[in-house]
């Protein structure tokens, strides 16, 4: 049986070697809410003592924001600030096995990468009728 300093040492080396285990400018998360109960989807801007400043949507627009996007509608995703209280839990938007991340999910329905609307690039990528 390992001891607790083995355990964190382990824990250590492992959090080294991956790069997508850190909450920094530009990762993509899903961030869980409470008071309301709610979850936002997005690229971090900031992480802070305060909160967290995020680039992005509300989870449960995901389907709309996707379907407008593809129309080529102009859409912006919110630009957000939620303090640290409001927080419950903060997650890499990762595939998991055979689950892909939300990311993936976006890019299969709209032809587009997230990060391309975030950055304002996938305007007007479909033309549509009578434009």
């Amino acid at each position: 049986m390992s001891s607790k300093a083995e355990r964190a040492h382990t824990a250590q080396e492992f959090a080294s070697r991956t790069t997508e285990t850190r909450f920094t400018s530009g990762s993509m998360v899903l961030v869980s809410l409470n008071s309301p109960r709610e979850k936002f989807w997005g690229e971090v801007l900031e992480v802070a003592p305060a909160g967290v400043s995020l680039r992005g949507i509300e989870l449960n627009c995901f389907e709309d924001f996707s379907r407008q996007v593809k129309a080529g509608d102009s859409v912006t995703p919110n630009a957000v600030f939620f303090p640290m209280h409001r927080i419950e839990r903060m997650e890499l938007d990762s595939p998991n096995g055979e689950i892909p991340s939300l990311q993936a999910r976006f890019a299969s329905k709209t032809g587009c990468e997230f990060r391309e609307v975030l950055q304002g690039r996938a305007r007007g990528r479909r033309s549509k009728a009578g434009a």
